[in-house]
């Protein structure tokens, strides 16, 4: 067997292999034989059909047979001759079709495509600078953070004595029919849907609806038209007009709860007073904002070393990060009661999208390997079964079922590798020329 080597790229290289004609010839004639031993053919004693007889009448099945022993074990003799450390099935493609119509008479040429990991040359990785800045907590944040609370303690009460104004919850029973001469849509398109909750005034309530809900009361009944905008946030409504018939069933007020001591008693146990409540609001507001500048350094350094580190990832791998992005979506969506079906979605934007991002997965995790083998980091198995149950705790789940999830991503190795990469990051960062600055939002930049 010959091979020619073809470094393509870091992560494609290309294995031309040709198979002689001796050995095409042996196993031919072997297979060949075994089924003039095996296969019935008409005029001839079983098993004794001539060769050249067989092979005519059993051309194609003869000829995979042998393609399917030749062939792999060619390809799996030159990678590992080549010492490649394949990623996933190579790719084989038959470079002289022509010697198959004169099999055994010829060599075969078959091409592989195989791709594999590149290697990541390090260059600087420590004494990275980087800047972090903590937010400030401020007194309206806390009383923010109050309001909150007291709108998740807030009651609805039923509107009796009065007709529905600004701010009230009105509900509804509606009906919606498609109107212009453009529109041609089926009787079963137009819109119904009970129990629609309409707060009068509110954020992302159509004019309209606030429009001719104000003064209603249970049991009241409304016919009017939505003109919705071109840029309206439903594809299937905008720049469409539609006449609504809206059946009131309640009329219900909001009612906050008084911002007193008795309802910080109500928040729970540790709680005495609005004051003591206030200060662990503000201690919780002032840890997330350490967890917040924490997150955004380690990306800004993270950011800074692969820009240090340009170099080609497997496209296998991108495309498989990709899925697991796109599957963590639909989860999501699923979770939050959207239908992943809607024909109104743009998969394939949004696939695109997550590519890119993707593509910086791959590569990052790819890079902090390298560097923990470079840092010789190691992770016990004592870390492994604390972080499972971690897991565990975090998603609210036995720790059989994280496990089982576990096996079906790489199992405890793809934990491992998880906290290898995390190991290495607070390397980076432990190592940083870390400068801490007064906060500013992302994207604005100081001025002079």
């Amino acid at each position: 067997m010959k091979t020619e080597f073809v470094d393509v790229s870091p992560t494609r290289k290309e294995i031309k292999i040709e198979i002689e004609k001796a050995a095409v010839r042996e196993t031919y004639d072997r297979i060949s034989d075994r089924y003039a031993k095996q296969v019935n053919v008409p005029g001839f004693r079983p098993g004794h059909a001539p060769r050249a007889v067989v092979r005519t009448r059993f051309k194609n099945e003869i000829r995979a047979q042998a393609l399917q022993e030749l062939v792999p074990e060619a390809v799996n003799e030159a990678i590992n001759k080549h010492e490649l450390n394949a990623l996933g099935e190579p790719d084989v493609q038959l470079d002289n079709a022509e010697a198959l119509e004169k099999f055994g008479e010829e060599p075969i040429s078959v091409k592989v495509n195989v791709e594999v990991l590149p290697k990541v040359e390090l260059g600087e990785y420590k004494g990275i600078e980087a800047v972090r800045q903590i937010r400030p907590i401020t007194d309206a944040n806390v009383d923010e953070m109050l309001e909150a609370l007291r709108e998740t303690s807030a009651a609805m009460q039923p509107v009796e004595d009065r007709g529905a104004a600004i701010g009230d919850t009105v509900t509804i029973n509606v009906e919606g029919k498609f109107l212009g001469d453009t529109i041609d849509r089926p009787e079963e398109e137009n819109i119904k849907a009970d129990d629609v909750e309409v707060t009068l005034g509110g954020k992302g309530v159509q004019q309209e609806f606030t429009d001719n809900l104000i003064g209603v009361k249970a049991d009241d009944e409304k016919t009017f038209v939505v003109d919705y905008p071109e840029d309206f946030k439903s594809k299937g409504l905008a720049g469409k007009k539609v006449e609504y018939i809206a059946k009131v069933t309640a009329v219900r007020v909001k009612e906050l709860p008084e911002l007193d001591d008795e309802w910080a008693r109500s928040m729970g146990e540790d709680f005495d007073s609005v004051t003591t409540l206030r200060a662990k609001i503000r201690e919780d507001l002032e840890n997330r904002a350490v967890e917040e500048a924490n997150h955004r350094l380690r990306a800004e350094l993270m950011r800074k070393i692969l820009e240090g580190h340009p170099f080609e990832v497997p496209q296998s791998l991108i495309d498989h990060q990709t899925n697991y992005r796109l599957e963590s979506v639909v989860r999501d969506m699923i979770g939050r009661g959207v239908d992943p079906r809607n024909q109104e979605i743009n998969w394939e934007g949004a696939r695109e999208e997550l590519r890119a991002q993707a593509e910086q997965d791959v590569r990052g995790s790819m890079l902090l390997e390298r560097i923990a083998e470079e840092e010789k980091i190691d992770v016990a198995n004592e870390e492994i079964e604390a972080e499972i149950q971690a897991l565990a705790r975090g998603s609210q789940q036995s720790i059989e079922q994280v496990r089982s999830v576990l096996t079906k991503e790489g199992g405890e190795r793809s934990i491992a590798n998880r906290l290898r990469n995390r190991k290495a990051l607070d390397l980076l960062v432990e190592n940083a020329r870390v400068t801490d600055e007064e906060w500013r939002e992302e994207g604005v930049k100081n001025e002079g």
